[in-house]
Formats: structure tokens, sequence, C-alpha cells
């Protein structure tokens, strides 16, 4: 049985949807959550909504432990203050599942700056804002464990959401930092890649809306927060019950020789070779592809 006794959640933007259902995961199994959510439209602009109140009753009915946050991730100081309230409430904090989003799409052509810079707030500088003081913290203790909610829009791309997308690829950069600085101090750091039916994507899913629910998400993102977790740097998938890892990873690709300039006709005819993927890895850092570079230069290509 996998618990969260004596141990510490924040997790952003879970007035609704997928926040909301891993808040009340979280809570089910001995966890004590800070339920964020400013309670605004999916665009970002303010409503009179409290949508975290809503989850906190509920998990206070079913016999755990939350309390309401309604800052803005998108604010350093409401960013700070969040994790603050999870120490002052709680005695500690254990886990961050950054989790808030808002869309703005727009074809890149039509993209207007202030849309570009609201979402950027909201998914990446939210993250960045509320996972420093949280990463302070869990250094100070020896554990931790964050959760970036990533998107396969961000992964592979997707038509109107280049401001989007390119927010949710930057936590998989921010993510992958934290996994190889938090090491040694018990910290985990991983991405997840939801497909699940919320406000934000139900116009965009047409007929599979019906079958991704958020709640198909949340085992992968509470397991990925538990202690039992070994894994540190990955990316995982979840959606409508499938379960499984993107992989960033380079292969063997072609080896012009040590010192030579080849030309741009060589390259060309060598681009099968560069694209081949049979034999590739995946790296835990970014020297491990300097290493494969050093091996070649020095002439060994096992």
């Amino acid at each position: 049985m996998i618990d969260f006794q004596d141990r510490v959640a924040l997790v952003t933007g879970a007035g609704r949807g997928l926040g909301a259902s891993h808040a009340r995961l979280l809570a089910s199994r001995g966890a004590a959550v800070v339920v964020n959510d400013p309670g605004v439209a999916t665009d970002g602009t303010a409503s009179e909504a409290r949508p975290a109140d809503e989850v906190v009753a509920e998990v206070k009915e079913a016999g755990g432990a939350a309390i309401a946050d309604y800052g803005s991730v998108s604010n350093p100081d409401d960013a700070e203050a969040m994790v603050q309230r999870a120490i002052d409430e709680f005695g500690r904090i254990d886990i961050v599942v950054n989790n808030a989003g808002i869309l703005r799409d727009k074809a890149f052509h039509n993209l207007e700056w202030p849309n570009l810079e609201a979402v950027l707030d909201v998914h990446l500088k939210g993250a960045f804002f509320v996972t420093q003081p949280a990463f302070r913290h869990m250094r100070e203790q020896s554990y931790g464990r964050i959760v970036m909610t990533s998107s396969n829009s961000g992964l592979l791309g997707n038509f109107g959401q280049a401001n989007y997308g390119a927010a949710k690829m930057g936590l998989v950069g921010l993510s992958n930092v934290l996994a190889i600085e938090g090491a040694k101090y018990g910290i985990s750091s991983n991405v997840i890649a939801p497909v699940a039916r919320t406000r934000m994507t139900e116009d965009l899913l047409g007929p599979l809306a019906e079958y991704v629910s958020p709640e198909q998400v949340t085992p992968m993102v509470v397991y990925l927060c538990s202690e039992e977790n070994p894994y540190t740097h990955e990316i995982f998938s979840a959606g409508g019950g499938r379960y499984a890892r993107f992989i960033i990873g380079v292969n063997d690709g072609w080896f012009a020789g040590t010192g030579t300039v080849p030309s741009v006709e060589q390259v060309a005819q060598h681009m099968d070779e560069i694209r081949d993927m049979a034999r590739h890895e995946v790296f835990p850092a970014s020297a491990g592809e300097l290493e494969v570079l050093g091996r070649m230069l020095s002439g060994d290509t096992g």
C-alpha cells in the first residue's frame, strides 16, 4: 500500500480537472494538501469562482487534511507564499505538482506577444516561482518529489499552440536540471504528459474526450510523488488507461572523422545514417552526449 502519511503536498491549479483529481487522491492516501487555484477562466482572466474551496471541503469531509490557496503561480510573491503556507500549516513540504495552466491559442503568424507572455508566465515561470522555494526546503530535509505537467503539444507539437507548446517543452528542461541538482538530496523530478478531458481540452479532444478522464492520469502522478518511486529525470505519458514513457535520445549518427570538416553534399549523402534510430542512447545528463563524441574522436567506436 503506497501511502503519504506525514507527507505534505502542494498541487497548483487544483480546483478543477487534473489538479483536483491529484489533490483528492494524495489526500485520500494520507498527504496533507495545499490546494492552489486562483479560480480564473481558462485564458487566465479573473473570475469570482473559488473551486479550491470545494476541493478542500471534499477532502475534509472524507477525513483528509487540506487548505485552500488562491495565489497566482505567475506572481513570485504568491508562489513563495503558498509554499510557506504548507510549511506554516503542516510543518514541511515534500511534494510539488506543477499543474496550473492557461490556454491562449492562436496560429503562430497571428500570435500577439501578450498571449505569449501570459502562457509562459503561468506554465513555465510559474513552475520556477513555486518550485524554487520548495526545492530549498527539500534540500534541507533531504527529500522531495517534483512533478511537472507537460503536454504532447510541447513534446510533439500541435497547430495553434506555439506559446503553449514552447512553455510545456520548457518544463521538460527545467525538470531535467532539477533531477540532476536534486539527486544527492533525495529529490526526484519527473514530467507527466497527460491526455485528459478538462476545461482546457474538452473542445480539442472531440469524441476521445469521453474516454479520457483526469482520474485515469492521477495514479501515475501520485506514484511519481511517492517515496516508493525510484525514477527521476524521466517523462511519462498517461491517458485513457494507457501509461508510457517518452524519451529524448540520440543515435550513433554518422562520424565524418577526427578533424574533418565535411562538405554540405557529404552531409546530404549520409542523412539516412544520421537519422537512423536503430541504435540510440538516453543520457542522464548533457555530458553523456559529449562522452559519445569523445569516444569517436579517440577512435573508440564500441
